[in-house]
């Protein structure tokens, strides 16, 4: 499995990261040929379910992802999701973290994410991960704009 980790620093209050965090349809806007749904409830719970699916002219696949654990930040608590992917294709979780840094001001948000994708060799982790790195590099800064 590649594995990647992201860690961006904002200006907003964890409260505000968070609700752009978990706003799912917008984390399509960044990843090529992708378009995220809510599945299945309010995407803001656990057990909810999340939809990418990513379409290159006649080629698609969805990437299933359930919330199995989520926490909002409150005061003195960090935020937490963890999303557990079930696809054919993509395999693996993400955990999405924020936490306010309050001596500093502003938010830290991290994203570590471990994902497999069908039919690729594991030699090729290590081009998953910096793919991963720049794709969700790209979300991150685009949700927390």
């Amino acid at each position: 499995m590649a594995r990647f980790v992201l860690t961006r620093r904002s200006p907003l209050t964890a409260e505000a990261c968070w609700a752009r965090l978990t706003d799912w349809p917008r984390h399509g806007d960044r990843v090529p040929f992708t378009q995220v749904r809510v599945a299945r409830g309010s995407g803001r719970r656990s057990g909810d379910a999340i939809l990418a699916r990513t379409r290159v002219g006649p080629v698609a696949f969805d990437d299933p992802m359930e919330i199995v654990h989520l926490q909002a930040p409150a005061p003195g608590r960090d935020g937490l999701c963890r999303l557990q992917k079930h696809g054919r294709v993509v395999r693996g979780w993400a955990v999405l973290t924020v936490r306010a840094i309050p001596e500093q001001g502003g938010t830290e948000v991290t994203w570590t994410e471990e994902i497999s994708i069908a039919g690729l060799p594991r030699a090729v982790d290590p081009l998953v991960a910096v793919s991963g790195r720049a794709v969700f590099g790209r979300v991150l800064a685009h949700l927390l704009s």
